[in-house]
């Protein structure tokens, strides 16, 4: 999630709650007596279900904007901890658990803050090393026991998500070559289906939830969609992020067949589908880089 200062971000949802500085400093004095001197301010993100604010200089509150998101920070305050210890890179590093106090109504985490920036999609510094760090993370993803880990948000068929997607073609109009969207959309519903165990994704490996320093993947955060099921959902950064002259070396890190990377190409698509018309107004920086995965992958279709 890009952070910067921001006073005032635009309401993405119709349920969301206006979130702001002091009553975020009202929650930590009550929750955590220790951390009550500390400035709070808030960050500008690209996350679309949780407020960051920074807390101190060390120090990141993350608090649900809406009812929806509520079960996303229970499953991070559950599962983080187990699968940290397991991933090559940092993840999110939970320091405090929040209670619903001053009139806010859900839970709320504190963590550490991580080291690294956001990378452009167009402009990633050494792109060779970030494809074959993310698809090293994936990868080790992968490899840990699902056993008693949660469905995945996006862990089902494709096809599942076919009536929203051509819903939100239709809502693009001339936004979009619609035609030639639709029939890759189509070529992606014919892959064949996910036929092993399944096994645990990130689920919403984006730019803004990705973290580099110095040229290489520092940290992973949001794991608000992470969950076991078909991991080919863990390929949209292939579009989303990583130039074309290495997506080949990332699925090579990866592993993934043809089947698989056909359905990453749709879950790609679709997501960006249905992003683009809900959030062309409210989320600029969301809005961009689903158009940005839409010309990528039409670019590459030829």
């Amino acid at each position: 999630m890009s952070a910067h200062d921001s006073q005032s971000p635009p309401r993405m949802h119709a349920d969301e709650l206006d979130l702001d500085a002091p009553l975020v400093q009202r929650l930590v004095a009550g929750r955590f007596p220790r951390w009550a001197a500390l400035p709070v301010r808030r960050l500008a993100s690209s996350g679309t279900e949780n407020a960051m604010f920074r807390l101190g200089s060390d120090l990141l509150v993350r608090l649900p904007r809406r009812p929806g998101a509520v079960p996303d920070l229970r499953l991070e305050q559950r599962w983080l901890p187990r699968l940290g210890p397991l991933l090559p890179v940092a993840v999110p590093e939970l320091v405090g658990s929040g209670a619903p106090d001053e009139g806010y109504p859900w839970p709320w985490s504190v963590h550490r803050r991580l080291r690294g920036r956001n990378p452009v999609p167009g402009a990633v510094r050494e792109p060779e090393r970030l494809a074959e760090d993310l698809g090293a993370f994936v990868r080790a993803l992968r490899r840990i026991a699902p056993q008693d880990g949660p469905a995945g948000y996006r862990g089902g068929p494709l096809r599942d998500r076919d009536e929203p997607t051509r819903a939100a073609v239709a809502e693009l109009g001339g936004r979009a070559d619609t035609g030639a969207v639709t029939a890759l959309w189509e070529e992606s519903l014919r892959a064949p289906e996910h036929g092993g165990p399944p096994v645990w994704a990130h689920g919403d490996l984006s730019p803004g939830n990705v973290l580099v320093h110095g040229g290489r993947l520092s940290a992973v955060i949001d794991f608000g969609c992470a969950g076991v099921g078909d991991p080919a959902v863990d390929l949209i950064v292939a579009w989303n992020l990583l130039p074309a002259s290495v997506r080949d070396t990332f699925r090579k890190a990866v592993g993934a067949d043809d089947a698989e990377w056909a359905r990453g190409r749709g879950w790609a698509l679709s997501i960006s589908l249905i992003q683009l018309p809900y959030y062309w107004d409210t989320n600029p920086a969301l809005a961009e880089n689903s158009r940005h995965v839409i010309t990528e992958i039409l670019t590459e279709a030829g």
